[in-house]
């Protein structure tokens, strides 16, 4: 069976779905929905499917699930009417800013029975998922410590920096997932650290550019975890994985994997530099295990659960900075 898709949202991150829907086996991009018609037309004119609004997609009974990808603020809501109109439903991150919110989400999902999937696409990036896989299949151990950094390029516009909630629900969320997904265990303890270092500006709209984060477990076991809004060498994303009978380790992506040796020494070329070109196999690979949960029936491999357990470290993040202390999420 086809899982006939529509796109809310024509931005980059719709568009970057809609390529994914596109290349999987068993998606068919079916409708968009995007309140400015340029964007809409040019996701029509790539993919052929049609532009339609949020609510005829709502009522179509040729649309078996949506990918929602439009402002964060409008995620809850949509997540509810598709729920309830009997769509599976693909978001992204986060479904809410307010943790109230998300959890009256989650209830309400719950009451409808249904189909929720949450767009954490680094558990799909097939480096990540061989380490996942190493771990899983005991080569080095229990698992002890995991180091994760995530470092962009530059930063973002300063209205988005108004609007996304911060560093720690908008970048860093991404690495509490990783996090969880790797311990295994979830954390009981969250010390945060954050910093203005790169460009005074983003103090002034109250957030942080460089921030760094130690997790621990029940058990003990630890993740570190490093953030900054300015590398200027590419878009630096690495694991390490320590365990008790050794480690394993995600290198970055570059633009081309050689190394050139000359007499003035050895040289590589530069990093990806940016999320939609270093994760395009992540993104394939998440909308089409959506897919193959939606097609089977069988349960989704992120839930709207893990979006909330993301959240609550990154809320925790935020007290330790505010209090200077280790603070117990949830």
């Amino acid at each position: 069976m086809s899982v006939r898709f529509a796109i809310l949202g024509a931005g980059r991150i719709g568009q970057v779905h809609a390529e994914a829907v596109s290349a999987v086996r068993g998606a068919k991009l079916v409708a968009v929905a995007e309140p400015f018609a340029e964007a809409a037309r040019a996701v029509q004119a790539e993919y052929g499917c049609d532009i339609r609004t949020i609510d005829e997609i709502a009522a179509a009974d040729d649309v078996d699930a949506v990918a929602i990808c439009t402002p964060t603020d409008t995620h809850a809501d949509l997540i509810e009417q598709f729920v309830g109109a009997g769509k599976a439903v693909f978001c992204e991150k986060p479904i809410d800013l307010d943790i109230g919110r998300v959890r009256t989400c989650l209830s309400n999902v719950e009451k409808a029975q249904g189909r929720l999937m949450l767009g954490f696409q680094r558990r799909f990036d097939p480096d990540f998922m061989a380490l996942k896989a190493a771990i899983d299949a005991g080569k080095i151990g229990e698992v002890e410590m995991v180091t994760l950094t995530s470092r962009d390029p530059g930063p973002p516009p300063y209205d988005y920096i108004t609007r996304s909630g911060g560093i720690f629900r908008d970048m860093m969320i991404h690495d509490f997932d990783v996090a969880r997904w790797l311990l295994g265990e979830e954390p009981v303890s969250v010390q945060a650290a954050a910093s203005v270092l790169t460009d005074p500006k983003v103090g002034e709209l109250g957030d942080y550019d460089s921030a760094n984060v130690i997790l621990t477990t029940a058990s003990g076991k630890q993740c570190t975890i490093n953030n900054t809004r300015r590398a200027t060498y590419g878009y630096d994303q690495r694991i390490e994985v320590h365990g008790s009978d050794g480690s394993v380790r995600a290198e970055n992506h570059r633009e081309a994997n050689i190394e050139i040796a000359t007499a003035d020494g050895y040289t590589r070329p530069p990093l990806m530099n940016f999320f939609m070109t270093r994760y395009v196999k992540a993104y394939a690979n998440e909308i089409a295990a959506f897919v193959n949960a939606v097609g089977q029936g069988s349960e989704m491999p992120v839930t709207g659960v893990d979006g909330l357990r993301a959240l609550e470290l990154a809320e925790a993040a935020l007290k330790s900075i505010e209090t200077g202390r280790a603070i117990q999420p949830g």
